[in-house]
């Protein structure tokens, strides 16, 4: 009997019990579809975070300055961080001083308590933040101090509604300050405490603001992703040269951070579809069973084959095949149940979807793996199947 034979009879096999077949199948639909949602998951989880990482800017080197214990203040004044820049014009691209705190904003009756970002003009290239309307802030604005400010989505839809912010007065901390522009939105639903939450003013104008000279905290952007380790060698170097310890500063860039992440989530990804993959071991032990009754019932029809010439090699392998065709028709709707599902569970917990292409390795491992656990647990009934004594076989009732 030749293998596209062992290929028919296995399907007529399957045909003939329907629900048997199915269930089955069950364990190994089961697990392969949760092998390829939880990975997916944690593909699209990485992805968003990758996203989000990447969007807070191009090459960013963040720097951060203990204040230390009570009474000190340890702070970088802006000429020494520029001047790192301009010793080290190769690797550095932009450098800003960064001026955080929350404010209350009022614009006629209506207010909101923010997030206020005092910076440079450097600012939006380095955290890629453009503008939808009016302009962004200059050089100018910066060195003379000027009451200007910039506003995010939220604030906008806060304050404004649907009227145009751009030459509006607001008032910050009770302080006058006219709207020069609208930074484009960072999400499609801009909401409280997220990135479209914030004002933009000058550095300049932000530590008269809030009454405090001290900058703790710079942002760096590298000429390129092949110069970030030059560009964070030479801030470290400076710092510790300046403290004389690395206790009192952190430097961080997003390359370091996203490995690390990367790296994590690759983890995960390993973890969950282990998990998962145990769900198809037990359904490959639900297949083993259903074929050492299926030998059961049909014991005098591997009897009447053997007497007829029938090999043991013959039986063994048409065994195996109806086993390896169950595991790899569960497979396949396995695969199906979990790309759809996986791409519907994204689109609900707002993730992007992961492309196909991505999908490709766990979905083409997923089959295998069902194939094998087909194979595999298989092999004992269909080892059974072809040792049977045709004589026995024949008088079995």
């Amino acid at each position: 009997m030749n293998i596209f034979m062992s290929f028919k009879m296995a399907i007529s096999s399957i045909l003939s019990s329907k629900v048997r077949s199915f269930l089955t199948m069950l364990g190994i639909i089961i697990g392969v579809a949760a092998v390829i949602i939880l990975v997916n998951m944690v593909t699209a989880a990485t992805l968003n975070m990758r996203s989000q990482l990447e969007g807070m800017g191009t090459n960013l080197i963040n720097v951060s300055i203990s204040r230390g214990g009570w009474g000190m203040t340890r702070s970088v004044s802006v000429d020494e961080i520029e001047k790192i820049a301009e010793e080290n014009e190769d690797s550095i691209e932009y450098i800003t001083p960064i001026v955080n705190s929350r404010g209350t904003v009022k614009y006629g009756n209506s207010n909101v308590s923010t997030t206020l970002y005092g910076v440079n003009e450097h600012y939006g290239k380095i955290r890629n933040r453009e503008i939808s309307e009016g302009r962004f802030l200059t050089e100018a604005d910066v060195t003379d101090r000027k009451s200007v400010v910039l506003i995010g989505e939220y604030v906008r839809s806060q304050l404004f509604g649907a009227q145009d912010p751009v030459g509006q007065e607001i008032k910050i901390n009770n302080e006058v300050f006219t709207v020069i522009g609208l930074l484009e939105a960072k999400s499609s639903n801009a909401s409280q405490g997220g990135e479209d939450d914030v004002i933009i003013i000058p550095y300049s104008r932000a530590t008269r603001l809030i009454r405090n000279a001290n900058i703790n905290s710079f942002a760096v952007s590298a000429k390129s992703a092949d110069t970030m380790t030059a560009a964070t060698s030479a801030i470290e170097t400076f710092l510790y040269r300046k403290f004389k310890s690395d206790d009192y500063y952190t430097v961080t860039n997003l390359a370091a951070t996203i490995d690390i992440i990367d790296d994590a989530l690759s983890v995960m990804t390993l973890l969950m579809a282990g998990i998962a993959g145990i769900s198809l071991v037990v359904g490959g032990i639900g297949i083993m069973n259903i074929m050492l009754v299926t030998v059961t019932e049909r014991t005098r029809e591997i009897g009447i084959r053997k007497a007829i010439g029938a090999k043991t090699g013959t039986i063994l392998v048409q065994f195996l095949i109806e086993s390896a065709v169950v595991s790899c028709l569960g497979g396949v709707v396995g695969i199906v149940l979990g790309v759809v599902g996986s791409h519907f569970m994204c689109v609900g917990l707002g993730m992007p979807a992961v492309p196909l292409a991505k999908q490709t390795t766990v979905i083409v491992g997923s089959f295998l793996f069902s194939a094998a656990i087909g194979i595999f647990f298989g092999l004992y009934p269909a080892r059974k199947a072809a040792k049977l004594n045709p004589i026995e076989a024949l008088r079995f009732e």
